[in-house]
């Protein structure tokens, strides 16, 4: 109950995030967006950070070399939280929390790789999601809007990075994995803002500031350091179904802070997304609750 709880929170959270997300597009590029967020998300750990009694468990991870695994966390934060953002200015927040929830029904689907297979209800779950996608992307001859496009990929992301900490957040003091993981995200997210050349001035600065401190606070300091240690006892895909909300939230917060409105065809399509994400999960939670 105390993961499921941690895990709702964390869907929440991000949930509505997306409003954040994008009113802060109104200031300032993507990727300084996200260069400060994930900063300041780090920045917001560091009080934690300073006071916890683990230091010669974390030196030890490093001397270890277990900061090659930090670097490919922050890797796929990185490309999903890149392409996310991107993908932002493009679309709506409803949407794109549909589309970025696509990335539940990969996390079965991806887990082959790492020994979790994930049966007919697993690819039951990815027809209804792609089938749900295009009512809810696709609008008259076939061809998926560019934001959209680039929110679907980013699910990718996120899939892999859900898998990639069940693997190895058990083996990490949970600080300092959010530390980690944060710091190289931020960095890379700076490096592509300088090659895309985004500019910002104090003026952007304080309009998009609200923005940054929600994302940088809450959805990256409190929420994703709340997924690394529920993902420490929860199975991968036991905690993706509850993170799956975060579709829910989203819409929800799209709906009631920037008045944006689903259309019939693309309720329809979102609906058929939650059902294949939730379908996808269905036959693994009946298995745990019998093994139990």
């Amino acid at each position: 109950m105390k993961n499921d709880l941690l895990l709702l929170t964390t869907a929440a959270i991000w949930g509505f995030a997306f409003v954040a997300q994008r009113s802060g597009m109104a200031f300032i590029g993507p990727h300084t967006y996200n260069a400060l967020r994930f900063l300041l998300g780090a920045l917001s750990l560091f009080p934690l950070f300073l006071c916890s009694a683990h230091g010669n468990r974390i030196h030890r991870q490093l001397r270890q070399g277990k900061w090659v695994d930090v670097l490919l966390a922050g890797l796929f934060l990185f490309g999903g939280s890149a392409l996310q953002q991107m993908g932002i200015v493009y679309t709506s927040a409803g949407k794109a929390g549909f589309i970025t929830g696509f990335y539940v029904v990969l996390v079965p689907l991806l887990g082959g790789l790492f020994g979790l297979h994930s049966g007919k209800r697993g690819w039951t779950g990815a027809i209804l999601a792609l089938s749900g996608l295009y009512f809810l992307s696709v609008h008259g001859r076939f061809s998926i809007a560019f934001g959209d496009l680039l929110v679907m990929i980013s699910a990718f992301f996120f899939a892999s990075h859900v898998l990639y900490l069940s693997r190895i957040s058990v083996r990490f003091d949970p600080l300092f994995l959010s530390i980690g993981q944060y710091l190289v995200c931020a960095l890379l997210s700076l490096v592509a803002a300088l090659f895309s050349g985004e500019r910002i001035d104090s003026a952007s600065f304080a309009g998009a500031l609200p923005s940054i401190a929600y994302g940088g606070i809450m959805s990256v300091g409190v929420a994703y350091s709340l997924q690394i240690v529920a993902q420490r006892k929860a199975h991968p895909t036991h905690a993706a179904i509850i993170l799956c909300m975060e579709s829910l939230f989203a819409a929800l917060g799209g709906a009631l802070l920037l008045s944006e409105r689903l259309s019939s065809r693309e309720l329809f399509g979102a609906t058929l997304m939650l059902a294949g994400m939730l379908v996808s999960q269905v036959r693994k939670r009946v298995r745990e609750r019998v093994e139990r």
